[in-house]
């Protein structure tokens, strides 16, 4: 299984090169976008973000402070905008409550506990949590998402009905934690399950994993 992970990253890596994912320019604006991201593609959220960026807004002190309303109008391009700004809106409770909104302190937090506690938060699953870890707090988490269950599933090394912790653990017990490359690898499955693995009309005869 460890060479076989290796060589699908080495495969997709020289098939796509580096895809420098996660967008943000700080730790808090990738937090946000972990959060608006849920059920939605990138360009949505990215509209959402750079709204918050025209208004100066996006500090956890000045959206904390904001009213829901006015949040949910702001990233409405990111859809489910009334679910996702109450989202936001817990998320930050959590985050003043606990750590007075300083992202230094939350980055103090043991990774174990700072998952349960992230977990605890409503609207918070296990694939924002982690993706809030990974790539906001550079934490050697490995991110699962629909894009990587489909293609290990497909390629019978785990079954389709695997829970998100067992897809976590294939990656963390065979592989070395290392943070760049836990980066790399799910920006790559993304891509490979966007391009090539498709739902719907998988393009198989051309995938870089085929043979």
């Amino acid at each position: 299984m460890r060479k076989r992970l290796k060589d699908i990253y080495i495969k997709l890596y020289s098939a796509f090169g580096p895809q420098g994912w996660w967008p943000g320019e700080t730790p808090f604006e990738v937090m946000v976008g972990a959060i608006l991201t849920q059920n939605t593609n990138w360009q949505n959220v990215s509209r959402a973000i750079n709204n918050l960026k025209k208004e100066k807004l996006l500090s956890a002190s000045k959206l904390n402070s904001l009213r829901l309303k006015k949040l949910a109008s702001l990233i409405r391009p990111a859809g489910y905008y009334n679910i996702k700004a109450k989202r936001l809106k817990n998320f930050l409770d959590f985050f003043f409550k606990h750590y007075k909104g300083n992202i230094r302190s939350l980055s103090k937090k043991e990774t174990t506990e700072l998952r349960r506690e992230l977990l605890g938060v409503n609207g918070i699953g296990e694939e924002t949590a982690d993706s809030i870890l990974l790539y906001a707090l550079n934490r050697p988490v490995f991110v699962v998402d629909t894009y990587t269950k489909r293609i290990l599933s497909r390629h019978k090394l785990v079954k389709e009905e695997a829970p998100y912790r067992v897809l976590q653990n294939l990656f963390a017990d065979n592989l070395i934690a290392n943070v760049k490359m836990f980066n790399e690898y799910h920006a790559l499955l993304v891509k490979l399950g966007k391009d090539f693995c498709r739902k719907l009309k998988p393009r198989c005869a051309q995938c870089p994993l085929k043979g």
